[in-house]
């Protein structure tokens, strides 16, 4: 019953989530003005609106002009119902639990079509999975408990930002990139330097620092992103000699952390400044990942933890590996593998890690 329920519920939501995904990535309102048709302006009435059936009722097309309607509308719809519906199977009990689940599933239905169409993933959307995974957490113990969330935030979206690092260094073939200011990419990588040999609360002082001197200067101090991520690789490789109070695990776990706060910290700053800031990045800057992916990341890590995001992880790269095979001539985004490897995980990402675990004898 509650997986019948969830796909109606499902395909009402996903209706909206048609409206969110054509409207805020142009920053106009997700309730007002009511729905119309694109191509005439005629407001839509409920008759034209119901999900599913609208479309298929009216042979994919507006009953007053007769504009073709995209596929897409009954796509959104479909796939919310369906992953609603799964999910009350899953988890049939009716609770807060399946709540915070189905708006979950929402979002990320929402960042990817706009991953999709626009190439961003909308802070709104972002930092309110945050925060909607943290208070869960912090609340009713769910999806993660309150330590496994905040430090699954941190290190989900250090791991993907140290990745982007590397990857961002290989592709400018050891060239800097621009430097942010009062905070950017460059404090990010400081933070996971300093830490990697110190400990997090030392990395994160560190990139405090740097900051503070930006401001007081009023400009950004250069930092090779080369010598950071180095010194950091360096730190990991000490560690793992015993050279350093720190273990070599250890040490990689303080510098995802400390990276990892850093990022989502910047982040929300560039966030909240007005105007258009989706995007932190310089675009003359050739990126292999873009920072939303990395705020996704954090989003994701609240959700699930450390260890299910590896997972989840996995199952992104795997996914863009058989889809882009499967579609050579569509260049897509990785956010939409991130939700579904973050959806996957969330269901079997902890069991797939213990098993995992055990296999190589560390559990």
């Amino acid at each position: 019953m509650l997986a019948l329920f969830g796909f109606v519920l499902g395909a009402v939501i996903g209706s909206f989530l048609n409206v969110v995904i054509y409207r805020l990535p142009k920053g106009e309102s997700v309730v007002h003005p009511p729905s119309r048709c694109p191509a005439c302006g005629h407001r839509l009435g409920a008759v034209d609106m119901v999900p599913v059936l609208s479309w298929i009722v009216f042979r994919g097309r507006c009953r007053y002009c007769g504009a073709p309607v995209s596929a897409r509308y009954p796509l959104v719809e479909g796939l919310t119902g369906v992953l609603f519906a799964l999910a009350g199977w899953l988890h049939p009990q009716p609770d807060v639990e399946i709540v915070l689940i189905w708006a979950f599933t929402a979002l990320l239905i929402a960042l990817s079509f706009i991953d999709i169409d626009h190439y961003i993933l909308p802070d709104s959307l972002n930092f309110s999975g945050l925060a909607l995974g943290l208070l869960g957490s912090a609340l009713w113990g769910f999806p993660v408990d309150w330590q496994a969330a905040w430090q699954g935030a941190f290190a989900a979206a250090g791991l993907l930002a140290l990745i982007g690092g590397f990857a961002n260094l290989a592709l400018r073939r050891g060239a800097n990139g621009t430097p942010g200011f009062p905070v950017g990419l460059e404090h990010v990588y400081l933070a996971a330097a300093v830490a990697a040999w110190a400990g997090w609360g030392w990395g994160l002082a560190a990139a405090a620092v740097l900051v503070v001197a930006n401001l007081l200067l009023g400009r950004a101090l250069p930092l090779h992103d080369a010598l950071t991520l180095g010194a950091a690789l360096l730190g990991v490789m000490a560690a793992s000699y015993g050279s350093l109070p720190l273990n070599a695990i250890e040490s990689v776990w303080n510098l995802l952390l400390a990276s990892g706060a850093v990022a989502l910290a910047g982040g929300l700053y560039w966030a909240l400044l007005p105007g258009d800031n989706e995007g932190e990045e310089d675009e003359d800057d050739p990126v292999a990942m873009g920072f939303g992916d990395v705020k996704l990341a954090g989003m994701l890590g609240a959700w699930l933890g450390f260890g299910p995001f590896v997972v989840a992880l996995a199952v992104a790269v795997f996914a863009g590996a058989i889809l882009g095979l499967l579609l050579r001539r569509r260049k897509l985004p990785f956010g939409p593998y991130l939700a579904i490897g973050g959806w996957v995980a969330l269901w079997w990402g902890a069991d797939l890690m213990q098993r995992y675990l055990a296999y190589l004898g560390l559990s």
